[in-house]
C-alpha cells in the first residue's frame, strides 16, 4: 500500500510539472504572436545577435587556428609534428619539425592515387631591396612539380620542377636561384620579374648569394597582408643550415585524400595528419591569439545576452503580474509559478540560440565572399557542427545568468496587491 501510495504521489508530481510545462509553452506562444510579439520578437532577436556575433567571431578565430598565416594550400593532405598544426615558423618562433622529409615526400610521391608530395620548409630571411636595404621576408620552401601547385598562397608554377640543388642528399647540385614573391613582398622589395636580389648575411657580401624574381602574385593571391616568397627546399634548407636530418615544418600531399591519407599516416605514424576541408575546433587551444579571440567573444556574447534578457523578462514579469496573482489564487504553489517564468526565460533564449546559429553561419558566408572579392581568397572564416551546441549552451547558460531578476519580481507578487491594483 505504501509503494502504490508513493508511485502515485510520483506519478501526481509528474502530471503537475508536464502541466506546467504545457501551460508555459501555450503562454509563450501565445504573447509571442498576439499579445506581447514586438518585445518577445526583440528578445529573441537580441538573443540571435549575440550568438550570431559568437558564431562568426569563433569561426574567425578557428580559420586563424586552423590554417595558420602562410595563406592557403591546395594540397589534399598536410603532415605536420603532433605538436604544431600549423607553420609556427612563420610566428618567428621555431617549433617543432619533420625529419627525413626529402627522402620520405620521395617515398610518398611512389604510391598509387599520389599526384605529388613536398616538404614544406618556413624561414624568415632578408632580402636586400632595389634600393640596398635589408627587408625580411618569409621563404618558403617547396620542390615543385610539372604542374601548377599553391602553397601558403603562392602558385609553384614560376619555379623550376624539381630541386636540382638536392642532388640525392649531397647539396651540391646546381642552385636555380629562383623566387615567387607575393604582391606584398615585391612592395616591400621594389622588385619585380627579372630583378636579382641579394640575400643579406651581414657585414660580409662576398659569398652572399642572390635570388632572381620568376614572378610576382597577381593583387590578392598570396592570400595574405605578410611579405612571403617561394623558393626551392635545398636551397633554402641549405640557406638555413636545415640540411641535417633534412628537416621542414610540414609534408603536402596532392592527390586523391584516402591515398593521401593513408600514405601520410604510413610514412609518419606519430605525427598529425590533416586533411583539406576539415577543421579541429581543438586547434583553438593551441592558438594563442585565436583562443583569446574565442574566449573574449564568449564573456562578451554572455554579459550582453544575459543583460538583455534580464531586463526585457523582468519587464515582461512585472508587466504579467496579475496572470501570476490568479495562477497563485487557483492554488498554483510559488514554485510552480517560479518554474513557469524560468521557463518562459529558457524558451526565448532557446529560441534566440536557433535563429542566432543560423544568422551566424550566413554571417560566415558573408565574411568570406566579402572578404573573397576584397583582400583574401581563402576562407578567413570557418563553421563546424560543434558551433551548434556551443551556441546553444551559450544562450542556455545566458538565461541561467538572466533569470534570478525575473524570479525576483515573480516572487515580489502577491494575490492582494493585484487585487488591490
Amino acid at each position: 500500500m505504501a509503494d502504490g501510495a508513493a508511485g502515485g504521489a510520483d506519478g501526481g508530481r509528474r502530471t503537475r510539472w508536464s502541466g506546467l510545462v504545457r501551460l508555459t509553452i501555450a503562454r509563450w506562444w501565445q504573447r509571442a504572436t498576439r499579445t506581447t510579439t514586438g518585445r518577445i520578437v526583440s528578445t529573441v532577436g537580441a538573443v540571435a545577435l549575440t550568438i550570431a556575433l559568437l558564431v562568426v567571431v569563433t569561426g574567425v578565430a578557428l580559420a586563424l587556428a586552423d590554417g595558420g598565416v602562410t595563406g592557403d594550400d591546395d594540397a589534399a593532405v598536410a603532415i605536420t609534428p603532433e605538436e604544431s598544426g600549423t607553420l609556427s615558423s612563420v610566428d618567428g618562433v621555431e617549433g617543432p619539425r619533420l625529419g627525413a622529409t626529402n627522402e620520405r615526400a620521395a617515398a610518398i610521391r611512389s604510391n598509387d592515387g599520389v599526384d605529388h608530395a613536398s616538404p614544406a620548409l618556413v624561414e624568415t630571411v632578408r632580402l636586400e631591396s632595389s634600393s640596398g636595404e635589408a627587408r625580411t621576408v618569409r621563404l618558403v620552401g617547396v620542390v615543385p612539380d610539372e604542374e601548377p601547385r599553391t602553397v601558403a598562397g603562392l602558385s609553384t608554377a614560376g619555379l623550376e620542377s624539381g630541386d636540382p640543388h638536392y642532388a640525392n642528399g649531397t647539396y651540391d647540385g646546381p642552385r636555380t636561384g629562383e623566387i615567387v614573391l607575393s604582391e606584398t613582398a615585391a612592395e616591400r622589395l621594389g622588385a619585380e620579374t627579372g630583378d636579382e636580389l641579394p640575400v643579406s648575411t651581414g657585414p660580409t657580401r662576398s659569398s652572399s648569394p642572390s635570388v632572381t624574381v620568376t614572378a610576382v602574385a597577381d593583387g590578392g593571391a598570396g592570400g595574405t597582408d605578410a611579405p612571403v616568397a617561394l623558393v626551392h627546399l635545398s636551397e633554402l634548407q641549405s640557406l638555413s643550415r636545415s640540411t641535417d636530418g633534412g628537416l621542414a615544418d610540414r609534408i603536402l600531399i596532392w592527390g586523391e585524400p584516402s591515398a593521401a591519407q593513408s600514405a601520410a599516416a604510413d610514412t609518419y605514424p606519430d605525427a598529425a595528419v590533416e586533411v583539406a576541408g576539415t577543421t579541429d575546433p581543438s586547434s583553438l587551444f593551441d592558438d594563442g591569439l585565436a583562443f583569446a579571440t574565442s574566449v573574449i567573444a564568449l564573456v562578451v556574447g554572455v554579459t550582453i545576452c544575459a543583460s538583455f534578457v534580464a531586463t526585457t523578462m523582468g519587464m515582461t514579469v512585472d508587466e504579467d503580474r496579475r496572470t501570476l496573482a490568479v495562477l497563485e489564487s487557483v492554488g498554483v504553489p510559488t514554485h510552480g509559478r517560479l518554474a513557469i517564468v524560468a521557463v518562459s526565460t529558457g524558451i526565448t533564449t532557446l529560441v534566440g540560440a536557433l535563429v542566432g546559429v543560423g544568422l551566424g553561419a550566413a554571417g560566415i558566408v558573408g565574411v568570406n565572399a566579402v572578404a573573397g572579392a576584397t583582400v583574401a581568397p581563402g576562407a578567413v572564416a570557418q563553421f563546424h557542427p560543434v558551433f551548434v551546441p556551443y551556441a546553444i549552451a551559450v544562450a542556455l547558460f545566458s538565461g541561467l545568468v538572466a533569470v534570478p531578476y525575473p524570479l525576483a519580481v515573480a516572487a515580489r507578487t502577491s494575490v492582494l496587491e493585484e487585487v488591490g491594483r
